[in-house]
């Protein structure tokens, strides 16, 4: 039995190591925009809104097409347009009450739904309920939910026809669908109970945590529940997967070895397509890969793999002591590295299908997509690259979604990649990463396909603006796009600048951005600060490092947070209503101690929402137990939190 000899740190000391800088370009950030940008800027109210004369106004704003179509055919009769958020937010006080179990606004209610090892159908395999004197196999892994839940997205089952989805009208089923759940990441000691694998099974079941999980639920009498359904399965760092779009035939991704892609890995956020289908994003994925022949892999590094952050010992998983694949000493699997870092397709309504890789949209650390549909009827899709000085993108599809499906094509298949550069007057550009438009491109990459799978040397070359760590995007009720920046503390490290965008220097509250983009099928945009969160300290509505997004078709923006809270708050879902000129966050939900609140997803009814508690305590079953009473012993598992309104309202009303 192999012995590892180094060990793997805890999760904060991996999520210092996964955001740090890898971007050592001259770009300008954008802090240094940002500082020219709020000379020209008035503080409103301590934020950075309505500056620009009509900006967002909705006469200026493209709405989605299927947005806009479905609000003429019927009104919505919940909730109030004048009080989109009148629900009692959660004080700091009764937060502080039990940071074991989280807490919610009086006026609502949760369910415990999905933990880390309950079986993806009744019966598939036993249920791994927290006990600390053992984990689960890798074989009933591959057959359980896994850990760290993140991104998601609810596909209701149409009640008529069974199988048919339709996202936007509400003959479909509140009680009864498709959930498509990220894995996003879990630790050795949290999965394996120790701080190193020692064999390929304890490799196996590391992996076969990871990914991604489909599984059918359903509301019976009261309650949640996981349900039988031919479409359920685990999508894992193991299961087959394919490639599409213009790098798909590339020999960058094949191997020496000639072994089949296989696999999907670091699934942060998420986003469903207007046709049905499931976008998983893959972060850091370096993290994964190591080097047997330890430091001095280091020396040796090409450009590429040093610009992806690639280093001999990742974040100590130690797969690559007993799979080869993720060994990148091994000249077998040279390019094993270059098949991660993309959003993967699945369609989940149909386990027979292959999840699809869309290469189209590049290769970074994706950490969500948000998609609306331009006045063209062409898919829009918005992406952050989660990492201190990278950039925010877009990518636009070359024909109409509809037209492209019709013809048996994918609308992710072919279209044009933008990054973007933010300027100090509160415009900017998309920056066309296309080899055949710019000389610059082309003198640096052989082909199209060379380009995508080095997203990020492409932008760095066009001069796009380094930005504070690019999380969520969503979309506004009137087409507006808000990004989430989590945090950035380390300019004077040479990880970012200080710019319009990105105006404090020691960031380590975060901030929201709010573009309007038009229909988004557009070269520029327009863009101003809609929150900085160091702005909400010592207000009853505190909250900092915003991380997941979601915005409703009403005008409610849905915050989740992914860092230290300030006075003694944890990680929480905060609510906005858009429509006010002053961002006035409501605290809907406090989380556990040390854990994360992401993901976001609904009912079509939006009667009821789904939102994770993600690596409670850390995994130390020394700080929480959750979803388990607390005991001190069992062991903390990852789960969602079915979130209901007791008024029977809208979530966020």
């Amino acid at each position: 039995m192999t012995k590892i000899t180094h060990q793997t740190p805890d999760a904060s000391k991996v999520d210092i190591k996964e955001n740090i800088s890898s971007n050592s370009s001259d770009n300008q950030a954008f802090t240094d925009v940002a500082r020219s940008y709020l000379s020209r800027r008035k503080m409103v109210g301590g934020t950075l809104i309505g500056a620009t004369a009509g900006f967002l106004a909705p006469a200026a704003l493209a709405h989605d097409d299927e947005r806009r179509r479905w609000r003429k055919r019927r009104k919505h009769p919940y909730g109030s347009r004048r009080n989109l958020v009148g629900f009692e937010p959660v004080s700091i006080e009764q937060a502080a009450v039990d940071q074991t179990m989280p807490t919610i606004s009086e006026d609502y209610e949760y369910q415990v739904l999905i933990p880390w090892g309950t079986p993806i159908e009744p019966g598939a395999t036993e249920e791994y309920t927290g006990d600390p004197n053992t984990r689960p196999t890798a074989k009933q892994a591959a057959l359980q939910i896994g850990i760290g839940h993140d991104g998601m997205w609810f596909f209701p089952i149409d009640q008529d026809l069974g199988q048919k989805f339709n996202p936007y009208g509400y003959e479909m089923s509140n009680r009864k669908g498709m959930l498509c759940i990220n894995h996003e990441f879990g630790t050795n000691n949290h999965v394996l109970g120790k701080p190193a694998p020692e064999c390929l099974e304890d490799v196996r079941l590391s992996q076969n945590v990871h990914g991604v999980a489909v599984v059918a639920i359903a509301k019976e009498y009261y309650e949640w529940q996981v349900v039988k359904s031919k479409n359920s399965r685990r999508i894992t760092a193991n299961s087959p997967v394919c490639f599409s779009g213009p790098a798909a035939a590339s020999p960058l991704l094949q191997n020496p070895n000639g072994n089949v892609a296989l696999g999907t890995v670091n699934n942060c956020g998420s986003g469903p397509t207007p046709w049905g289908t499931y976008l998983t994003c893959e972060e850091n994925f370096n993290g994964y890969f190591g080097a047997t022949e330890g430091e001095t892999f280091d020396d040796r590094r090409t450009e590429e793999q040093l610009r992806y952050g690639f280093d001999w010992n990742g974040f100590n998983y130690g797969w690559e002591f007993f799979d080869k694949r993720f060994d990148l000493s091994d000249e077998d699997y040279i390019n094993e590295s270059n098949r991660f870092g993309w959003v993967v397709e699945i369609d989940p309504f149909d386990a027979s299908q292959t999840p699809v890789k869309r290469t189209a949209m590049g290769r970074f650390k994706h950490e969500a997509v948000a998609i609306k549909s331009s006045d063209a009827g062409q898919a829009v899709a918005y992406m952050g690259d989660d990492q201190r000085g990278d950039y925010c993108y877009k990518y636009v599809s070359a024909r109409p979604w509809k037209e492209a499906r019709a013809d048996g094509e994918s609308p992710l298949d072919e279209g044009t990649l933008y990054v973007a550069r933010f300027d100090e007057d509160g415009t900017g550009e998309w920056l066309a990463l296309d080899i055949t438009t710019n000389s610059d491109l082309a003198a640096r990459f052989t082909d199209q396909a060379e380009l995508l799978i080095y997203t990020r040397i492409a932008a760095d070359i066009l001069g796009a603006t380094k930005m504070d760590r690019p999380e969520w995007t969503a979309i506004g009720k009137e087409g507006e796009v808000y990004w989430t920046l989590t945090n950035n503390d380390r300019k004077d490290q040479g990880q970012g600048e200080q710019n319009a965008a990105n105006p404090e220097f020691e960031n380590t509250d975060g901030h929201i951005i709010r573009m309007d983009d038009g229909d988004g099928s557009g070269n520029t945009f327009q863009w101003d600060l809609y929150l900085l969160a160091s702005s909400t300290r010592g207000t009853p509505g505190v909250f900092t490092d915003p991380d997941a997004a979601y915005a409703d078709e009403e005008g409610r923006l849905f915050i989740g947070t992914d860092g230290g809270q300030p006075d003694g708050l944890q990680d929480q879902l905060v609510v906005f209503d858009t429509s006010k000129s002053t961002p006035d966050p409501q605290r809907l939900l406090v989380g556990v101690v040390s854990d994360e609140i992401t993901g976001f997803t609904h009912t079509p009814d939006r009667r009821t929402a789904f939102v994770n508690v993600q690596h409670p305590g850390n995994g130390s079953p020394e700080a929480t137990n959750f979803p388990a009473s607390f005991d001190g012993t069992t062991i903390p598992r990852d789960a969602t939190l079915v979130i209901t309104n007791k008024r029977r309202g809208v979530i966020g009303s």
